[in-house]
C-alpha cells in the first residue's frame, strides 16, 4: 500500500486520526495535510491552547482521538481547531439537507382567460388560481386578443378586473392589467398576513 495516497486510506477503528475522507478533504485541510510549520491551536471545548509546532498540535488531537482542522489559513500563524471531522461534516450535511426541506421554491403559473369567457369556464379558472396561490406560487394572468378583438381591450380590462375579484383576499395584485402587443397580462402574488375584518 506504499504507493496509495494518506488521504484515500481504508478507516482504521484504532485510529481516529485516519478520517480522510475525500468529501471532507475538499473542504478543509485535516491532520497530515497541514504544511504550515506552526500553528494557533484551539481545542475541542473552544479553549486557547496557544502557538506550537504542527506536529504537538497533531499529537494533541491524536491523544484525543480527534483531528486537526485548519479553519484559518489565512491568519498568522495559521489557526487549527481539535475536532471530530467526520461528525462535523455529518452535523454539516444535515443542516443543509433540513435547510433545503424548508426552502420554498416559488414558480410562476399562468392562467390564460378569454373576451367570451363562460361563467363555468371562468369559475374553473378561479378555483385553479386559488390553488396555485394557497401553495404559495405566483400568478401570470394573461388575455390573447385574436384578429378584431383588439378593438375591445377595455373589455379585457372588465375581464382581468372580475377575475381580480373573484380571488378576493387570496392574492394581491403586483403589476396591474397591461396591454403588451397582443396579449394583457396581470401579475399577482399571494397575500400574505392576516385578512383585515370588516
Amino acid at each position: 500500500m506504499r504507493g496509495i495516497s494518506a488521504r484515500f486510506l481504508f478507516f482504521n477503528p484504532f485510529s481516529q486520526l485516519r478520517r480522510y475522507i475525500a468529501i471532507a478533504a475538499q473542504n478543509h485541510l485535516i491532520n497530515e495535510d497541514i504544511k504550515a510549520a506552526e500553528v494557533r491551536l484551539v481545542g475541542a471545548d473552544g479553549s486557547q491552547l496557544g502557538i506550537m509546532e504542527t506536529s504537538k498540535a497533531l499529537a494533541i488531537a491524536e491523544e484525543s482521538g480527534m483531528d486537526l482542522v485548519l479553519i484559518a489559513p489565512q491568519a498568522t500563524p495559521p489557526v487549527c481547531r481539535v475536532m471530530d471531522y467526520g461528525k462535523y461534516k455529518f452535523d454539516q450535511q444535515k443542516r443543509e439537507k433540513e435547510a433545503n426541506k424548508k426552502q420554498k421554491t416559488v414558480e410562476l403559473k399562468e392562467i390564460r382567460l378569454s373576451l367570451n369567457i363562460d361563467t363555468h369556464d371562468f369559475e374553473t379558472k378561479v378555483s385553479q388560481a386559488k390553488k396555485f396561490l394557497s401553495a404559495g406560487n405566483k400568478l401570470k394572468v394573461s388575455i390573447r386578443f385574436r384578429g378584431r378583438e383588439m378593438a375591445h381591450t377595455d373589455r379585457g380590462i372588465d375581464v382581468m378586473n372580475r377575475f381580480q375579484e373573484a380571488l378576493g383576499d387570496a392574492a394581491t395584485v403586483d403589476k396591474p392589467a397591461k396591454l403588451e402587443g397582443r396579449s394583457m397580462q396581470m401579475s399577482m402574488s399571494p397575500r400574505t398576513g392576516k385578512k383585515t375584518e370588516n
